[in-house]
């Protein structure tokens, strides 16, 4: 599974865009959130585990481990 491919999907059903998420997110975290740094750590895939969990609260959604 690619994270930034998932996040991307969801972005997109959504309809919305990074920066909007982006600019959902400075108003949680009360700090600056650039849609450009975010894209480097998928890029060189050093996005943090809360990142993507505070990416995903903003979007409605949850990780869910499931024992197969």
């Amino acid at each position: 599974m690619d994270v930034k491919n998932e996040i991307k999907s969801l972005i997109a059903k959504k309809a919305s865009t990074l920066k909007d998420v982006c600019a959902s997110l400075e108003q949680v975290k009360n700090k600056k959130v650039c849609p450009n740094n975010i894209t480097n750590k998928f890029r060189r895939k050093t996005i943090k585990f809360d990142e993507v969990q505070e990416i995903l609260d903003v979007l409605g959604y949850h990780i869910e481990f499931v024992e197969n």
